[in-house]
């Protein structure tokens, strides 16, 4: 029998915009109408979103993430369901549960390197706060050095070590002595750290904000100058990790083991929040140093029960179903079909991916009509044009897609771990129409954009 919350939750269903208008963010609701985003979704499984007129749309976005393993996965609803029918005695907090026990062990199992303490979580910026907290503590040094384009989260502390104004704007001060440096710049880097009063070093190990990916030999050099300065090495891989890049963690593909590891997004499985931090026992007991500091960073959900068995059953949905594996082909089929699209339309000027994780990065075209058009995109929103690849790919094609980040004329797809190879081909076939049509000057493609900036200009 359905409960009355569900039957309210079905009769509802088409009141969504008009409730977040008026209880939650009618700022966004705004953004999603005149962009086009506003479908309304009512279902979802595996790879595809289904919207209230019954039109599935291929999810190249997975939640920014969240969705590794595909939407509403079977296996990890199910072993939902057991732990909620066994039971257990969830967030007893003076006593200890064997489920977090159990999570702990795996992740400690599948770190890299002698990562073996873990800290859970119910998010990515709380976990990030925690590995802050934990190399200050531990290295007895406030001081912190982050990239230029990075994304930690947006509470307080996780937004100071953010190179990003639209976000960092109106916050300050945020923690002092936060020094930013440029991505894959070593030079920099050692300038920053030769002083020795750094903490440590954060960094995304595929940067989100655009899909930077490591240079050779970057993240080797990082981890020398962080043992040759003292300071700690961060790697955030909550958007990254889980598989999303063809390795379970995306440092693998280095064979580089940083201090602190911050994980969580994917994790979750799509249905609990949570996260971990996992680090070294060495780091975890310097914080945890004594019987009076068992609590020294504590929260209240974050080993609960429902949280535990979705990270588990996660796990055993990557494993069984390989989907680290199939990250890794889906990622280079992806990836080689973008590279020939590139060789034939010019504002299609670099692909950045690794597995999963892919960036199209578009620039000023050499024809003469369209650098007109794309100057007076530009100087009208520098936003604007790669709307006119996200939202015919939404509209006409129905794939699900996002810019990857302010002013950087990037888009960028996050696609489930789970599509094969038809979901692959029906991308690079849309990205060709879209792409074909954004090369016609006097195409539908500048027409919508345009009115879209004029639209955007008189409403703000």
């Amino acid at each position: 029998m359905s409960s009355e919350i569900v039957n309210k939750y079905r009769e509802r269903m088409a009141e969504a915009y008009d409730l977040h208008r008026k209880f939650v963010n009618p700022q966004f609701v705004r953004v999603l109408e005149v962009i086009g985003y506003d479908r309304n979704y009512v279902s979802s499984e595996g790879a595809y979103l289904t919207d209230a007129k019954g039109v599935q749309v291929l999810d190249f976005l997975s939640g920014f993430g969240v969705y590794n393993i595909g939407r509403n996965h079977p296996h990890v609803a199910d072993v939902l369901k057991e732990v909620m029918d066994e039971k257990t005695a969830s967030i007893v907090q003076m006593d200890l549960g064997v489920m977090s026990g159990m999570l702990a062990e795996k992740l400690a199992e599948l770190a890299p390197g002698d990562l073996e303490a873990v800290f859970f979580t119910n998010s990515g910026t709380e976990g990030v706060e925690g590995a802050l907290k934990f190399a200050r503590q531990a290295s007895g040094k406030h001081k912190l050095v982050h990239c230029h384009h990075a994304f930690h989260g947006l509470t307080l502390g996780s937004l100071s070590v953010n190179a990003n104004h639209e976000f960092r704007d109106r916050n300050e001060p945020l923690l002092p002595d936060c020094v930013p440096v440029p991505f894959n710049d070593l030079a920099a880097l050692e300038e920053a750290l030769k002083g020795g009063d750094v903490g440590a070093f954060i960094f995304e190990t595929v940067q989100g904000k655009g899909v930077f990916v490591p240079e050779d030999g970057y993240l080797e050099g990082v981890r020398e100058l962080c043992d040759k300065y003292g300071t700690y090495m961060i790697a955030d891989e909550v958007q990254c990790g889980m598989g999303r890049t063809g390795k379970m963690f995306a440092v693998d593909h280095w064979g580089v083991k940083p201090d602190i590891l911050v994980i969580s997004k994917a994790l979750s499985g799509g249905y609990i929040p949570v996260g971990a931090i996992i680090t070294t026992r060495e780091i975890h007991g310097k914080i945890f140093d004594s019987m009076e500091r068992c609590f020294a960073h504590s929260n209240t959900f974050g080993q609960n029960d429902l949280a535990m068995a979705a990270g588990l059953a996660t796990f055993e949905v990557l494993e069984r179903e390989k989907l680290v594996e199939n990250a890794a082909r889906m990622g280079q089929r992806i990836e080689e079909g973008l590279q020939n699209l590139a060789d034939k339309y010019e504002m299609l000027t670099e692909v950045r991916a690794k597995g999963l994780m892919i960036g199209m990065q578009f620039g000023e075209p050499k024809s003469m009509a369209l650098k007109a058009s794309w100057k007076l995109l530009h100087k009208m929103n520098d936003d604007l044009f790669c709307q006119m690849i996200t939202m015919p790919l939404l509209e006409k094609h129905n794939i699900l897609s996002q810019v990857a980040g302010h002013g950087l004329d990037t888009v960028k797809i996050l696609p489930p771990l789970m599509i094969n190879d038809e979901d692959v081909d029906k991308f690079i076939a849309a990205m060709d129409d879209v792409l074909k049509e954004a090369h016609k000057i006097t195409g539908s493609a500048w027409k919508t954009v345009k009115d879209l900036g004029i639209r955007t200009a008189k409403t703000s």
